[in-house]
């Protein structure tokens, strides 16, 4: 008997407490995702996916422990660089699990790479890409007229470097005429609007808006301050420019994908004012160092607003429904990848029938068996047309030595030795000297022409009577 039972005490048993797993997952994700919040982590990309979604996923591996991470698309979009498998990077997020398959990942919030700003990463991959289309080539760049007399501009009207333009332009070349496309070069909008200026250019040509040569430029300034001339749909629409394009972008150092892919780079604003119009004088002094006005203070307040907002809307209903429409695009995004990977398993099972097939179908080729009927009738064919041929040859060697044969029996050979064939007046071959009388008129063949003459007189085969004859 127990110490409880001698004194009397009766313990009740602990009530026991079941969970259904999504509950318990659920109850556990809430935990973690209090108590890390806002989590920086290091690591290694690999297993990177991309679908039509706009989410990325990947795995951070570190050594021998790794953690799933989803970046939704609205954090994804803002990204200037691709993420890729073995890329070192930093991620800043929200612990959380993924209750579909009861796994602990982050939700991505922010991703840099580590070692390299995320501007110069983009830089280099949207570098290598074009590159590899051909759009830098040598080869395709147009000629840059030397003298043209209407000049397209696309800048900022408030911009230092348009005016050095207008002000060498001026003095180097009064006649040229210069038409300016307003255009912001900085910010979130300016690629676009620098895209547009050099479309508007080329629809104009034509008519009295045409121009010659087009200059997109902007001064110098940070990687950050010159990021709109690092986009991929301005580099393309530079590149399909049917109009010569200069990008004056920055100073001397600084390099842009708009220069790789324009017709010439101008190591500044003022040398593109120089390089498109080649006067016979040159200047002397040099452009001034282009300065620009800094535009700023608006976007960082637009961005501090943004991330005040984002912060706030992180506690309340707004980020709970954010969060359980991620998760079911999450799903869609797992379903659609099992999917697609069975669709790419039945195909190849398929295919590999299709071939199993096609091999034991390969003997009774009908085209095998047409080619050997077709061997065997052209080697007959070639067969009949020797026999052909030997009998032609046969029948001609006959045919010459019957001609030859003819040839000394005609009594045109007789005639050639001297003799000659005598025809009365009614033209019958005389053959006895009584055929004829005094006075007859007859004819001689001989070998080259006939000979006409008159009986005069005739003996006969006794030699009893003789007569002349004359001609």
């Amino acid at each position: 008997m127990s110490l409880a039972d001698q004194l009397g005490f009766r313990f009740a048993p602990p009530e026991r407490r079941v969970w259904t797993v999504r509950a318990l997952v659920a109850a556990v994700r809430t935990h973690v995702e209090r108590e890390y919040t806002d989590a920086w982590v290091e690591g290694e990309i690999s297993n990177f996916r991309a679908p039509d979604s706009g989410h990325l996923y990947f795995t951070l591996k570190d050594g021998n422990a790794q953690i799933r991470v989803v970046m939704f698309s609205s954090k994804a979009r803002l990204l200037r660089f691709r993420p890729a498998d073995g890329m070192q990077v930093i991620v800043r997020g929200r612990v959380t699990i993924y209750e579909d398959r009861g796994e602990l990942q982050i939700a991505a919030e922010y991703l840099e790479p580590k070692g390299a700003g995320s501007l110069q990463v983009a830089f280099e991959q949207l570098k290598a890409k074009l590159e590899a289309e051909g759009l830098f080539a040598a080869e395709r760049k147009k000629a840059i007229p030397a003298l043209p007399a209407r000049i397209g501009v696309v800048s900022s009207p408030q911009a230092a470097a348009l005016r050095d333009i207008l002000n060498i332009l001026e003095r180097r070349h009064r006649a040229a005429n210069v038409v300016i496309f307003p255009a912001q070069v900085q910010g979130d909008a300016a690629a676009f609007e620098v895209a547009s200026g050099v479309n508007y250019f080329n629809g104009a040509r034509g008519d009295e808006r045409a121009v010659e040569v087009i200059i997109v430029a902007r001064g110098g300034g940070s990687a950050e301050d010159l990021a709109a001339f690092n986009d991929e749909g301005l580099a393309r629409t530079i590149a399909a420019s049917e109009i010569p394009v200069i990008s004056a972008v920055g100073h001397e150092t600084d390099f842009t994908i708009c220069d790789f892919v324009a017709d010439l780079r101008a190591p500044t604003p003022s040398a593109a004012a120089e390089l498109v119009i080649r006067s016979r004088v040159e200047i002397e002094n040099q452009a001034e160092t282009a300065r620009e006005r800094l535009v700023r203070a608006m976007e960082r307040r637009l961005l501090e607003a943004r991330h005040a907002l984002t912060e706030r809307a992180q506690h309340g209903a707004f980020a709970r429904m954010m969060d359980l429409i991620r998760r079911r695009q999450q799903n869609v995004d797992d379903l659609t990848f099992r999917l697609e990977r069975g669709v790419r398993g039945s195909q190849e099972q398929k295919r590999r029938r299709l071939e199993t097939v096609s091999a034991a179908v390969r003997h009774y080729d009908l085209r095998r068996v047409l080619a050997g009927i077709r061997g065997e009738l052209d080697a007959q064919t070639a067969a009949m047309a020797a026999a052909m041929r030997n009998q032609l040859l046969l029948k001609k060697l006959r045919l010459e030595r019957m001609g030859r044969a003819l040839e000394t029996l005609s009594p045109l050979a007789i005639l050639e030795r001297g003799y000659a064939l005598v025809f009365d007046s009614a033209g019958t071959l005389v053959k006895d000297a009584a055929q004829v009388e005094e006075g007859d008129e007859i004819a001689a063949r001989v070998a080259k022409g006939e000979i006409r003459a008159k009986v005069s007189g005739t003996s006969g085969a006794g030699g009893t009577e003789e007569r002349e004859t004359k001609k």
